[in-house]
């Protein structure tokens, strides 16, 4: 069975940091990207990164390039972001996808083949 388990989200001040984490099992991990999603309330969901798990080929969207990092670690199956200088509008839940194969941008959320559950992240100015 797939499984996208994310965790480590919660309530912080704006300025804040966040690592959240997205533990895969059930499928080939180094055959898949993983990415990070996000909806906030009454907005279509967004991406905000992605990493291939192949070579590690990291990928940003642009508003999100230099206070967000993504990382894995194969050996666990794990993928994170780090949130960093968080801000209100970073307020959303945040899902964690996988897409078979590797990517070369963050890939549209249709595309993503498997999706975690969610986990909330709540910035307060």
């Amino acid at each position: 069975e797939v499984q996208l388990v994310e965790s480590g989200g919660g309530l912080v001040q704006a300025g804040g940091s966040l690592r959240l984490s997205c533990a895969a099992s059930g499928f080939t991990f180094d055959d898949y990207a993983i990415g990070w999603f996000r909806q906030a309330p009454g907005k279509e969901r967004e991406g905000v990164s992605c990493i291939s798990s192949s070579d590690g080929s990291t990928y940003y969207a642009d508003s999100r390039k230099g206070r967000f990092t993504i990382s894995s670690d194969n050996a666990k199956t794990t993928v994170y972001l780090q949130m960093n200088s968080l801000k209100p509008e970073d307020t959303a839940v945040y899902y964690c996808a996988a897409l078979f194969g590797s990517v070369v941008a963050v890939p549209n959320s249709y595309d993503m083949d498997y999706w975690g559950k969610g986990t909330l992240v709540t910035v307060s100015s």
